[in-house]
């Protein structure tokens, strides 16, 4: 699971984040999938994918402890799995 905290991600372009007091729906126009971020720190690590150079970076600015990152990690792979965000390509990116 550690791989996909050293990658670089981003929100699909296909998919629309509506908050809630839960966290966040999130809808994929693509696939036409509907999947709930139950917590607001997921939300924030999300929206901070296509920002920061890895998903360990979004997690730190977001605030999450480092001893919740596995589960964080788990649901980064649920969403990837499900195409709501995907690998970002880092190539002629600015360092």
């Amino acid at each position: 699971m550690a791989d996909i905290l050293d990658q670089a991600w981003e929100l699909s372009p296909s998919v629309a984040l509506r908050p809630e007091p839960f966290g966040a729906l999130a809808y994929h126009f693509g696939n036409r999938r509907l999947t709930f971020l139950k917590r607001r720190e997921l939300v924030e690590v999300v929206q901070g994918l296509g920002g920061a150079p890895d998903a360990r970076t979004a997690l730190e600015r977001a605030g999450v402890p480092a001893a919740q990152w596995g589960a964080y990690a788990r649901a980064l792979r649920g969403l990837a799995d499900a195409d709501m965000i995907r690998q970002r390509d880092t190539t002629g990116e600015a360092p």
